[in-house]
């Protein structure tokens, strides 16, 4: 028996390492633990989430691919497909922020040019501690560096996102990345193997030692010792990859290929073992055929290396020298290193010796999974619990009144703009951006068509944390609102969900109630999950993150120049809100900023209403009933409202928030109105003579509406039962709000 101390590193318990030997008839050797130990990590086997992701919706008629490939792909008519999906590389990050985050935007491009769609769109969501450390300075730097030097060099433009700020994130900050891409259906390949003797080729860069590991990285928490972990992260290539997404996408268009896949988490080792799964057949390879650019590398090391750039290929039996051509023109590798075989077993030999031999279901369909033990959070009772009258002494800014709380509320990094991270992106390579970053979701048009693609990733930490399926309901309806705001009706999801150790009984609990409100939610408002990522043992130190999720959704437009964004558009527009106000301030940033609490519960979600009001806005877009459209969520109705006014070089707005009654007297009674965060809430602006029509149909959809106001002048003002409660000039409210980050950083320059 291998020593238990060599088990114990691999993240192995004895009980699995006995599920070891049961499958193999005997004792594995050391590359085959190896195997077994990446195959078998939480990263890749999902082994403790994977009975609550099976009770997510996964099926719709315009779903082409649901979950189980590279990625998922729903139809968006003309015989296209919208592929997309969101990965994590928080680990990696952590521990080298440039080279971790760039190789996430690496293997989330592969992902979708694997399913033979060409990638036009990425965004990304973070999340970090106070930025007034310079540890978080150096780790977003470094993060939006990286992101940027691989997106950019590539050619994909970065259209959106979004950032939060956290004192939980500081020990583990999340870099989750999404990309988009377009496919003809009869395009679309799967990662699978089959047909016996096919010849299985190896194609891209060289095989180093980084990223040994890194799926097992990946699986534990971090702790002192974090920094020794370094050489797990692994280091990219974005000119090749732009050559090898050029080669794949011509070698697919080709038709001569079985399958297809990115070699990313447990690199050839899990692209063997998985297409063969997948197809029902075996692999057999020679791993001293591999491209290797370091000299003595072993079996173990070749197997479970994840450096970047490199994919495995299955070639149909005849058309193998038509593969290669593609390769060479590329002036790529494109290495014969095995073929598929009948019995359903991952081989590996090493110049012709046998050094693995793996039952593929062992790695793959038999991997272990665990429905672990769980517990409400005893912190719960405590935190949900909110007296507003017995709230602590306000932060200076509320001294000056609710314009002074407006524009300080604006200032905070999580709402404040991300303009000092989008400026150093280039989101308008190739040309099919219409919306840019900080204006709405991020949208693009189809090339060849008068359609367009709208795209939203968004979550809240402290809604989560607050209420694990609340938070996560609120989620997917301000994804799938943010894409209706376009003016795009939402046809898919896929999710990135970032919790901390699932062995912790709370932690579970939590993961498990966050699902159950995805699985809710995505039935509710008719978005399916086609796919996604779960990163666990997101701790430091045992101090975990807030529950996480984050989703991403997709939505169409079928006239691409009827995209709507935040912006007033003139001087005398009306001012129409759109949803219920009840004055939620549960886990609000005006109660974290103002009064320093993270705590009661999260706003009421009524996904019926929602649904309803997601349909609305694409009618009303649809129809060019509306101007603008501004989603209410962080810092509630003020801030929705202040952001409406920037960028329209001083087009304010004057506001009257009468009958919106709010049980609290004085100071409280305002805040609740201004910056309560009631969910299912959308400003909108329209001309006048729309007016009518424009509440018409918001009641025809049951959908409660009402003018509050008209565009012009420059200030932000508005009046509650009567009184003027704000007053600022959009000029000062844009200062605050469009310089807020980079102040971080020009002060340490200084």
């Amino acid at each position: 028996m291998l020593d238990p101390k060599i088990i114990q590193q691999h993240g192995l318990t004895p009980d699995e390492y006995d599920r070891i030997t049961q499958f193999l008839g005997r004792e594995p050797n050391l590359t085959e633990l190896g195997i077994f130990s990446v195959m078998w990590s939480e990263h890749c086997s999902y082994k403790s989430s994977r009975v609550h992701l099976k009770t997510l919706p996964t099926e719709a008629p315009h779903v082409l691919q649901g979950p189980g490939e590279n990625a998922g792909a729903v139809d968006i008519g003309g015989g296209l497909a919208a592929v997309f999906k969101i990965e994590s590389h928080n680990h990696p990050s952590f521990i080298e922020p440039y080279q971790g985050a760039a190789t996430g935007v690496g293997g989330i491009i592969r992902d979708i040019f694997t399913m033979g769609a060409r990638p036009i769109a990425l965004l990304n969501s973070l999340r970090f501690g106070s930025l007034e450390t310079p540890l978080m300075r150096r780790l977003l730097e470094g993060v939006v560096a990286g992101i940027a030097g691989y997106g950019n060099s590539i050619g994909i433009p970065t259209v959106g996102g979004e950032i939060a700020f956290e004192p939980s994130y500081a020990g583990n900050p999340l870099v989750n990345v999404f990309c988009l891409g377009v496919a003809q259906h009869s395009d679309i390949v799967k990662g699978v193997a089959s047909g016996v003797g096919n010849a299985v080729y190896y194609v891209g860069a060289k095989t180093g030692r980084d990223g040994i590991h890194g799926a097992t990285m990946a699986s534990a928490e971090f702790d002192e010792k974090s920094a020794e972990k370094r050489p797990a992260v692994q280091v990219g290539d974005p000119f090749m990859e732009k050559l090898l997404l050029e080669a794949c996408l011509e070698v697919i268009a080709t038709g001569a290929l079985v399958g297809i896949q990115d070699m990313g988490a447990a690199g050839l080792t899990c692209s063997t073992c998985e297409m063969g799964s997948r197809g029902g057949a075996g692999v057999e390879i020679d791993v001293s055929l591999v491209p290797q650019r370091e000299t003595g590398m072993t079996p173990y090391e070749i197997m479970l290396s994840e450096s970047q750039e490199r994919m495995l290929l299955v070639a149909k039996k005849g058309r193998e020298r038509e593969v290669e051509r593609v390769f060479e023109k590329w002036d790529l590798h494109a290495v014969r290193i095995g073929e598929v075989t009948r019995e359903g077993i991952l081989r590996v030999r090493n110049n012709g010796e046998l050094v693995a031999e793996i039952p593929n279901r062992a790695l793959t369909d038999e991997a272990p999974v665990y429905r672990r033990p769980m517990e409400t959070p005893s912190y719960l009772t405590d935190v949900q619990a909110l007296d507003l009258n017995a709230l602590p002494k306000p932060a200076p800014a509320a001294s000056q009144g609710m314009g002074g709380v407006l524009v300080s509320l604006l200032a905070t990094p999580s709402i404040a703009s991300k303009q000092w991270v989008y400026r150093q992106y280039d989101h308008m390579v190739k040309t099919n951006t219409i919306s840019l970053p900080g204006f709405g979701s991020g949208v693009v048009r189809v090339k060849g068509t008068e359609r367009a693609l709208a795209m939203s990733v968004d979550g809240n930490g402290r809604y989560c944390y607050l209420d694990p399926r609340q938070g996560a309901m609120l989620a997917v309806a301000e994804a799938s609102r943010n894409v209706a705001c376009a003016g795009a009706r939402p046809l898919g999801a896929t999710n990135c969900l970032n919790f901390g150790n699932p062995e912790r009984p709370a932690i579970m609990w939590q993961f498990a109630e966050a699902v159950a409100g995805i699985g809710e939610a995505c039935r509710a408002l008719g978005v399916p999950i086609t796919g996604g990522n779960v990163s666990l043992y997101n701790e430091t130190d045992g101090k975990a993150i807030y529950p996480t999720p984050v989703i991403g959704v997709v939505g169409l437009l079928e006239h691409a120049d009827r995209v709507l964004e935040r912006c007033f558009r003139e001087s005398g527009d009306v001012v129409i809100l759109v949803g219920e106000s009840r004055g939620e301030l549960g886990g609000s940033e005006y109660l974290k900023h103002v009064h320093g609490v993270v705590r009661g519960r999260p706003p009421v979600l009524n996904l019926a209403a929602e649904r309803a009001l997601q349909a609305l806005l694409a009618d009303l877009a649809d129809e060019r009933l509306v101007r603008s459209a501004q989603d209410c969520s962080d810092g509630g109705l003020a801030v929705a409202l202040a952001e409406c006014t920037f960028g329209t070089n001083g087009i304010g707005a004057e506001i009257s928030l009468e009958g919106i009654s709010i049980a609290r007297d004085g100071v409280v009674n305002d805040a609740a109105v201004l910056f309560g965060e009631s969910a299912s809430r959308v400003v909108l602006s329209a001309a006048q003579s729309r007016v009518t029509e424009v509440l018409q149909r918001a009641a025809a959809a049951g959908v409660p509406a009402r003018v509050i106001g008209e565009t012009g002048g420059n200030r932000i003002r508005a009046s509650v039962a009567g009184r003027l409660v704000l007053d600022v000039s959009v000029d000062e409210a844009e200062r605050a709000w469009s310089g807020a980050i980079g102040t971080y950083f020009a002060k340490r320059i200084a």
